[in-house]
């Protein structure tokens, strides 16, 4: 018996869409699934539901957002690259922070892109990192390189996020299970850091530059 002559088909790209505006997600899912390669697979709007989606839907390439409800997208990002290194993770948002870049280059994502540019640009992208291209923002990777690296350590970071709605002391020491006197020290050091006056003007800042 003889084959049957022809190419076989080739899948289209299987794609993962976590982005907690329904609008915005919906509009994604329709232009993507417009394209003869690719298919939405999933979606998600919490960042706390994209590993266990991805590890089922089993995607070619997840294109994340950051700032989601349960979980930021630079975690799942993370955690992606762990369970499911085959799965290609592409940054979409609309907070293009060079701190936002950088994190997300160590947390193992292949491209990084903020929400303004032109939808062909987001197809083509998919392609390349799927093709195992690294795939930035022009505009963005400048300023990161000259932005530098978060002068924030760790710890300093998770006070400052406890810091971010107005807690007392009392309460972000019970946060982040510190002692207060730690606490302010590490209030202190990222308020001199960021070269503000108080606690809060140093969350804005370390928000702006993307790193928290």
């Amino acid at each position: 018996m003889t084959e049957p002559s022809g190419e076989r088909a080739v899948p289209p790209t299987r794609v993962l869409l976590a982005e907690d505006q329904g609008m915005m997600r919906g509009a994604l899912a329709l232009l993507l699934n417009l394209e003869d390669d690719m298919e939405v697979v999933a979606q998600v709007s919490a960042g706390d539901r994209i590993v266990a989606e991805a590890l089922e839907a089993r995607p070619d390439v997840a294109l994340l957002d950051i700032e989601l409800p349960g979980r930021s997208g630079l975690d799942a990002a993370a955690e992606l690259r762990k369970v499911l290194p085959e799965c290609q993770v592409l940054i979409l948002t609309t907070f293009g922070r060079p701190g936002y870049l950088r994190r997300a280059m160590e947390a193992g994502a292949a491209g990084f892109l903020v929400k303004d540019g032109p939808v062909e640009e987001l197809a083509d992208a998919v392609r390349r990192v799927l093709r195992g291209e690294r795939v930035i923002d022009p505009a963005l990777a400048a300023a990161a390189l000259s932005a530098g690296p978060s002068p924030l350590t760790p710890r300093e970071q998770d006070v400052l996020n406890a810091a971010a709605d107005g807690a007392t002391v009392a309460d972000i020491a019970a946060r982040v299970f510190l002692s207060e006197s730690t606490v302010r020290n590490y209030l202190s050091a990222a308020i001199g850091k960021t070269g503000t006056r108080n606690r809060m003007e140093a969350v804005r800042h370390a928000r702006q530059n993307g790193w928290l």
